[in-house]
């Protein structure tokens, strides 16, 4: 069960970070709250059924960064080395789109310069990201089944010879 929500978590993170990257509608400090208020619940839903050390929660921090990336303030240096210490999970091409399609809802907010997003690239110029801009949403995790040793010994084991099993030999 807590390899299914894993999963499931992840292709919510892949399919909603792809949505933000591609859309410019998207990038507002208004969905980044949102979204965190969505992550809560969902972060809050394992939490009751028990499920937090499934993973599950783990795998939407792409997501939450990018949440609290439309809601930082994005004008100082200071701002950037902020954002450049909190979004681990990001690459610098996902944080660069975002950033470039950011999109102020009301009059108190503001564009993010070139400026600002130039002095991004050059602080996480030495991260070595994968190229690629959006997740992989058919990513699949490996499927792990735990071992559970048997009580009964091998040597106790009788085969039948209608089994037809000649070839195995008791050690």
């Amino acid at each position: 069960i807590q390899q299914v929500f894993k999963q499931l978590f992840y292709m919510i993170n892949a399919v909603a970070l792809n949505n933000l990257l591609l859309r410019k509608d998207v990038c507002s400090w208004s969905t980044g709250m949102q979204l965190r208020f969505n992550i809560s619940q969902l972060e809050e839903w394992l939490r009751g059924k028990n499920l937090q050390q499934s993973g599950a929660a783990q795998t939407l921090e792409p997501l939450i960064q990018a949440a609290q990336l439309l809601q930082l303030k994005k004008k100082t240096s200071e701002d950037a080395e902020a954002i450049c210490s909190l979004c681990t999970s990001l690459t610098t091409q996902q944080i660069v789109k975002i950033l470039n399609l950011y999109t102020p809802v009301n009059e108190f907010e503001e564009r993010v310069t070139v400026a600002f997003i130039r002095n991004i690239q050059k602080q996480l110029q030495e991260r070595n990201d994968p190229p690629q801009l959006l997740l992989d949403f058919k990513h699949m995790f490996p499927v792990l089944f735990p071992f559970n040793p048997s009580a009964i010994t091998m040597d106790s084991i009788h085969l039948p010879a209608s089994l037809n099993l000649d070839f195995l030999n008791k050690v």
